[in-house]
């Protein structure tokens, strides 16, 4: 959408904004990993409305999470460059209406994962949604571990895919948990340091902040690293995937880890956006090939 549309257009400038509030890249990521979830554990063909439901429901819920998270951090986003021309910081909506919004959209599809889906994926989603808005956001402001709540959050939508196809959670599931809580603590370890200026600035006690010569960071995000790689190889010991995603596994796993051993040498912003680039490319990949790779 093109500014000057957006400034022809204050209905859709509006749309825009609202549209805004959900964070559309994090919503997206959610439903791919639901997605991924739900694909590795259904038997035979995939069945398209029930991946719908799922789809819809869990894109709805973290859509109204993100809204909430927000309106929660408006006064934060209006002191961080990067977030002050946020539509709540820079006053282009209001706060009764983002939070109306933000409410209807996760009562909305907590309430279609449960009528259209079953109660496992609908208590999913309210778990995630919960421990996204009632203690990864309020956490923020209090203590750096704040990033590991928000971590178990983040790694929740698997196992709503992986419940939606079988209506329940077993070993596999777990492992897809551990995949994405793993992979989130160096990925956003790595933003925080980019950007850990602006997280003071926010009054964001993040691990980054306080860490001034960023030892007990990049040790942080060597350890999940490290971790990450083991846990990335279980699924071809649980048959849910074959030979080759098992040696891809292994091999990005080790440009994971080394680049995060090398930002552990090299405490510096380009080696950080290297290791959050390549966190980027990781997670997509590792999935795909599990995906295009599935045994059964």
């Amino acid at each position: 959408m093109t500014v000057r549309a957006l400034e022809a257009s204050p209905g859709l400038a509006r749309c825009n904004d609202f549209f805004e509030l959900t964070k559309p890249r994090i919503t997206a990521m959610v439903l791919v990993t639901t997605a991924v979830g739900f694909y590795l554990a259904e038997h035979g063909p995939l069945q398209l409305v029930p991946l719908f439901n799922t789809l819809l429901g869990t894109g709805l819920v973290s859509a109204g999470s993100c809204v909430l998270n927000m309106v929660a951090e408006r006064a934060a986003d209006a002191r961080m460059r990067r977030t002050l021309h946020r539509p709540l910081p820079a006053g282009r909506l209001g706060l009764r209406e983002s939070l109306a919004f933000g409410v209807v959209l996760a009562v909305v599809g907590l309430v279609l994962l449960w009528a259209t889906v079953n109660p496992i994926t609908a208590g999913l989603g309210l778990a995630a949604l919960i421990s996204y808005n009632g203690m990864y956001t309020p956490l923020k402001v209090r203590t750096p571990w704040c990033t590991w709540v928000g971590a178990v959050s983040g790694a929740i939508p698997p196992l709503m895919g992986w419940a939606a196809a079988r209506n329940e959670i077993d070993g596999m599931a777990w492992v897809l948990f551990g995949i994405m809580f793993l992979w989130q603590i160096p990925h956003f370890l790595a933003i925080a340091w980019l950007y850990r200026e602006d997280y003071a600035r926010g009054g964001f006690p993040m691990l980054t902040v306080h860490d001034v010569d960023g030892r007990q960071t990049v040790r942080q995000m060597a350890l999940y690293a490290a971790a990450l790689w083991g846990v990335s190889l279980l699924p071809t010991i649980y048959h849910a995937a074959g030979l080759w995603y098992w040696l891809s596994a292994l091999i990005l796993g080790a440009a994971f880890l080394v680049l995060n051993l090398q930002f552990r040498s090299r405490r510096t912003l380009p080696m950080a956006r290297r290791v959050f680039l390549f966190s980027i490319i990781y997670l997509p990949v590792l999935f795909g090939i599990m995906m295009v790779d599935k045994v059964g």
